[in-house]
């Protein structure tokens, strides 16, 4: 590790974590750490691959700091899955993130490698992706008899069932295939069955992003934000920065609502490329203006302000994420067209790919204004990027720490 000291906060998928974490960050205040730096990494289930985006991420901040600052740093360890944009996850990392359904995450490999024409098949491989995502029969019966047109990626909660889990199978391998078609033209070359199980890939990995999204926000609500109060009541001096990457970004939002009301030790809150809706912290979403985001206000639980770095370079931003929130909470997505043109569309945008909306006064910066003249010490801010960050993953830079140590008021002036 790079800085020091350094300790990790270890969660798992319930937010459940080893007893005793608390007391070592309390530790920390104790031996006169004022600034407590919480990072939490996105899809990655690899832990030693998560230490080193901290090491890397955390190096410049030594030289960075105020005099006067003791800084002290954790690392937000959870069970997320490693999520590249092949269009299939890797096997063994979904083995790892979901061993209690190896069995299913077999058959559904041996389904989509052998791509049977039967119709039969379809539907086993339908009921497979329920059971990978833990929706029962009797939850799939009644999602399916609601319909869900109405519902905005912005507020839908976290146990919501997508509508392409509970639709024809056959019919959501189609509309995955014609999406891929769509995203990148010439990526589905197949006709046939061959067509539909490519769309069959995409479908698997649009149900193991569902879990992981319902994931980070119960291990930060859970875990996280449960954990932070009970460093808050210990040592309230104590000013905590998170800081989340993609899926991370989405746990150490919701974290904030695992905060009692009354405690608010957290004095600022950065996002980096965040795969959760740009709409998430709105009172009322534009397109609908009788729902709310599912994060509504929660950023008034921060002292200082919620920085949104996005960039219009992350590709599974600003094309898989929408597709995975149209098909989920649009149920006329079975028959229109999704892809390039839903990321077209706000109700299904990240806040990662354009930065906070929906919420008035929000502040716009470039990345080169941030650094220049800092972000305005509180409210909702959304940071330009895109000079920076080329692709989803591509957040160890030196720049982003620096934007990181300008929001927590840390920094030398």
């Amino acid at each position: 590790m790079s800085v020091d000291p350094y300790r990790e906060i270890v969660l798992d998928k319930d937010g459940d974590g080893p007893a005793g974490q608390a007391a070592e960050l309390v530790a920390l205040a104790r031996r006169g750490v004022t600034d407590l730096v919480v990072f939490a990494h996105g899809w990655n289930n690899s832990p030693s691959g998560a230490t080193r985006l901290y090491s890397d991420f955390f190096a410049p901040f030594p030289e960075l700091l105020a005099p006067g600052v003791e800084a002290g740093y954790a690392g937000v360890v959870w069970p997320s899955m490693m999520f590249t944009d092949e269009p299939v996850p890797d096997f063994r990392a979904l083995v790892t993130t979901f061993p209690e359904r190896e069995r299913t995450i077999v058959r559904l490999t041996e389904l989509l490698a052998l791509a049977p024409p039967e119709e039969s098949a379809f539907t086993e491989f339908g009921t497979l992706l329920r059971e990978l995502a833990g929706v029962d029969a009797e939850g799939a019966a009644a999602a399916g008899s609601v319909s869900t047109a109405s519902v905005s990626a912005g507020s839908v909660s976290a146990g919501s069932v997508p509508d392409f889990l509970v639709a024809d199978p056959v019919e959501t391998c189609a509309l995955f295939a014609g999406a891929l078609e769509e995203a990148a033209p010439g990526a589905v070359l197949d006709g046939g069955a061959g067509r539909l199980w490519k769309g069959g890939r995409e479908a698997l990995r649009q149900a193991a992003y569902y879990v992981m999204k319902r994931r980070a926000g119960q291990v930060g609500e859970r875990g996280l934000g449960p954990l932070l109060a009970e460093v808050a009541r210990a040592a309230p001096g104590l000013r905590v920065h998170l800081v989340g990457h993609s899926m991370g970004a989405r746990l150490v939002a919701y974290a904030l609502r695992g905060l009692p009301g009354a405690l608010r030790p957290v004095r600022s809150m950065t996002l980096l490329q965040g795969a959760f809706s740009h709409y998430a912290f709105a009172a009322r979403l534009p397109h609908d203006p009788g729902r709310s985001g599912a994060l509504r206000d929660m950023q008034l639980r921060v002292r200082g302000p919620v920085v949104a770095c996005h960039s219009e370079h992350d590709a599974a931003l600003g094309v898989l994420y929408p597709l995975a929130s149209r098909a989920a909470r649009d149920s006329a997505s079975l028959t229109g067209p999704l892809g390039r043109l839903a990321a077209r569309d706000p109700r299904w945008g990240a806040i990662g790919w354009d930065g906070v909306q929906g919420v008035p006064g929000s502040a716009r910066r470039t990345l080169a204004a941030a650094l220049r003249d800092g972000v305005p010490a509180s409210g909702c801010v959304s940071v330009d990027a895109a000079e920076a960050v080329r692709s989803h993953g591509d957040v160890g830079r030196p720049e982003l720490a620096r934007v990181v140590v300008s929001a927590a008021r840390i920094g030398r002036r």
